[in-house]
Parts: C-alpha cells; structure tokens; sequence
C-alpha cells in the first residue's frame, strides 16, 4: 500500500462524526447504539499551501491514480498513522507556478 508523504500546511482540521444508529419513539424517547466495530473514523480537511506547479500536480496525480477507491497509508497532524482515502480535492493557481490543494481524508477499515 502506498504512503502519502506530503507534509500539509498548518491549519488542518479534523471533524468526527460516530457511527451511531438511532431510534426515535413517538413520546420523545430515543434510543442510541454505536453500529460497527470502528464508530469513529477521523476526517481530515487539509491545504497544501504555496506549492509549485508540479508538486501540485504531483498531488493532484497521487489522488487521481486511486480515485477515492484505493486508500493510502497517511500520518494525521496527531499523530495516528492509519489508511485514509481522499474523495474530494480541489486545486487552485494563486499566481504563477504557486498553486494551493485542498483535500478531504477519511480513515477507512478495511483489510
């Protein structure tokens, strides 16, 4: 599996959302369970500020070649090395050969 080793810039920030199945009665009375054996998968949404056009490109190239279907290897900001995919990115030219990549990882389970 491959790694992903672009450092991101300062500023990520990462969002949880468990997975949880919930009930709702008539009367107000709600009922919660965690469904699944991984209930918290992190969401990293991250900027590769003031890059050349090439390591944009480069960036660009390694989400492009596993489509949001491979995942990669990836080290969070804190600290958690897991397999994340990438299923939305976006890059935007700041002014000549300086470009900024945003991305979206989601930590996956799976074999």
């Amino acid at each position: 599996m491959t790694t992903f080793t672009w450092v991101p810039s300062i500023g990520a920030s990462l969002t949880i959302r468990p997975n949880v199945k919930r009930v709702a009665f008539g009367d107000g009375y709600e009922q919660r369970l965690a469904f699944g054996l991984n209930t918290q998968p992190e969401v990293w949404s991250l900027e590769f500020r003031s890059r050349t056009s090439a390591d944009a490109a480069a960036i660009d190239g390694f989400f492009r070649e596993r489509g949001a279907v491979q995942p990669f290897v990836w080290t969070s900001p804190s600290g958690l090395t897991g397999k994340f995919t990438c299923e939305e990115w976006s890059r935007s030219v700041d002014e000549p050969n300086v470009e900024t990549v945003r991305a979206t990882f989601k930590q996956v389970f799976d074999w």
